[in-house]
């Protein structure tokens, strides 16, 4: 997969939109303002393909701007968040990855509705933010309320929430989630491969921190680029790592 991202890139990279996820939260925040002064006005943006076959084709974009709560409390804190995901990913992709990844998962949840028949929202599409941030820093840390907590632990408690509601919803609920994740397996697939093997072998974390894996074994945490293949591997140890990593040298420097 990076491979053909990188392929793209240098064809297509000059068209990607940079700062996407001010975009997205500036969108939010209007519709938000506007769902005050009406609140049937939600109603008007879900991703609703039938609708969208009569005409109203704006559907297909501006369920991406329907914030994810109506409360005045938590508005700024729900903004922050998907844009502090949002900048972080494209701080560490670039601005055309990031933008090939939320239009994956645009095509992804546009392709459930279109098979339900039923409504969609961004809810599914903004987790997989989530679990794309938590797997490329696993140890970044947020404060819940007053309480430091690792990112990786928060989306374990938000996967086994998703889990539960795809065991437990109708096939329109089951194929919104499987499509919105669809980017996040596409870009991490076989990271998460790589990571079952190595369990497998009975390797761990531990053992690279130590100095235990040789010289051309390693590779890159977040593209899986490997040294083997002439890969420039470097162990990064900044705080955002939260510990040793090994990052290809183009990730070291822009992660």
């Amino acid at each position: 997969m990076d491979r053909l991202l990188a392929r793209l890139e240098r064809r297509y990279g000059r068209y990607a939109v940079e700062h996407l996820s001010w975009v997205i939260v500036g969108g939010m925040a209007a519709v938000f303002v506007l769902s005050l002064a009406s609140p049937g006005f939600l109603r008007l943006l879900t991703l609703d393909l039938g609708h969208v076959l009569r005409g109203q084709v704006w559907r297909l974009v501006t369920y991406l701007f329907i914030p994810q709560t109506i409360s005045l409390w938590w508005i700024v804190f729900s903004l922050y968040w998907v844009w502090m995901l949002g900048n972080q990913l494209e701080q560490t992709w670039g601005a055309f990855r990031f933008n090939v990844f939320y239009l994956l998962g645009m095509f992804g949840t546009t392709l459930a509705a279109a098979v339900s028949g039923a409504a969609s929202g961004n809810e599914y599409l903004n987790m997989s933010m989530l679990f794309a941030f938590a797997t490329l820093y696993p140890d970044y840390e947020i404060l819940l309320l007053v309480l430091p907590l690792r990112i990786k632990y928060l989306a374990w408690i938000t996967a086994a929430l998703v889990g539960y509601a795809f065991l437990s919803g109708d096939w329109a609920t089951k194929g919104a989630i499987a499509a919105s994740f669809g980017n996040y397996f596409l870009f991490f697939g076989g990271h998460l491969l790589a990571l079952a093997k190595q369990r497998r072998r009975g390797r761990s974390a531990p053992a690279e921190r130590s100095g235990a894996v040789s010289l051309g074994q390693r590779s890159c945490a977040l593209c899986g680029a490997r040294e083997a293949e002439g890969a420039d591997i470097r162990v990064c140890s900044c705080e955002k790592c939260g510990g040793p990593r090994s990052l290809c040298l183009q990730h070291a420097r822009n992660h």
